[in-house]
């Protein structure tokens, strides 16, 4: 089996066992792609690194090191390609994140044995408009967010799904989140739960200032768009990791993305799990 292998990089956790988990693969006659920037971190002389983009070509599977953000980078670089992720936590559990450093081996030997399943989550497609036409498109995990920059400024935004308007939302900013995306940014703002196997998208407005606008659950089929019509400083963020600057007028365009990412399921944990540990469910 191919081994597609990424880590954040200097982590003070993973110099050794990442060292450790190469001689273990090479020993059940894996071949390893390790991301340049892990071999450069951690001192890899032996092997030679390889460009993220370039990964999901090579491995059968993606071993990802790090938190949901190190995730949220390399399903981004997936663009639909056949490369299913396994992510190791390095803190406490994440959400995208299947298992701890802890467990590596025993989920390893059932994943070498083909004892796992697929979990398929979907993505957006987020365009952003300037006149007729895009001037940037990205695919996003998790969400797409509209707000202020470094001053907390009011935006005043038109929003509309398909060719229906819904209304002007004065607020600090607007989410725009898949289900996966829903326990992220769009949670702390407020926002529902959305179980990760919905077919929906949740737009979740940032402190507004009209007290009747809640977040909205919406098909996923659909094709949100918010139109920015004042504001300063505006920024659109793609899974909080890439950023758009927004004039007056930009529109910003979400749909379903062509682009699924498949993540690795080995039994260990279900979504409630992962909530009852992160979110402190059913603790006094």
């Amino acid at each position: 089996m191919k081994i597609g292998i990424v880590a954040k990089p200097h982590h003070t956790r993973l110099d050794t066992p990442l060292k450790q988990l190469l001689t273990w693969l090479q020993d059940r006659n894996c071949m390893t792609i390790v991301e340049e920037g892990a071999v450069q971190a951690f001192e890899l002389t032996q092997i030679k690194g390889t460009k993220l983009e370039d990964i999901p070509d090579q491995a059968d599977i993606i071993l990802v090191f790090g938190g949901d953000g190190t995730m949220l980078r390399v399903a981004r670089s997936i663009q639909g390609r056949p490369a299913p992720i396994l992510g190791v936590n390095l803190g406490s559990l994440g959400f995208l994140t299947e298992i701890t450093l802890e467990d590596l081996y025993p989920v390893l030997e059932r994943v070498l044995d083909g004892k796992f399943s697929i979990d398929r989550r979907d993505m957006l497609q987020v365009s952003v408009h300037r006149g007729k036409d895009p001037i940037e498109v990205h695919h996003a995990l998790n969400d797409a967010v509209i707000n202020s920059g470094a001053l907390a400024r009011l935006i005043n935004m038109d929003a509309f799904v398909d060719e229906d308007y819904i209304a002007t939302f004065p607020a600090d900013g607007m989410i725009i989140s898949t289900p996966t995306g829903s326990t992220a940014y769009s949670l702390s703002a407020g926002g529902p739960v959305l179980y990760p196997k919905l077919d929906s998208v949740v737009m979740t407005p940032i402190c507004s200032h009209t007290l009747t606008n809640r977040p909205l659950v919406i098909p996923a089929a659909s094709n949100i768009r918010v139109v920015v019509i004042s504001g300063e400083e505006v920024m659109l963020t793609v899974d909080g990791q890439i950023g758009v600057p927004l004039r007056a007028g930009d529109e910003v365009s979400c749909t379903r993305s062509e682009y699924q990412i498949e993540l690795i399921q080995a039994g260990h944990r279900d979504f409630f799990e992962v909530l009852r540990e992160k979110l402190k469910w059913g603790e006094r």
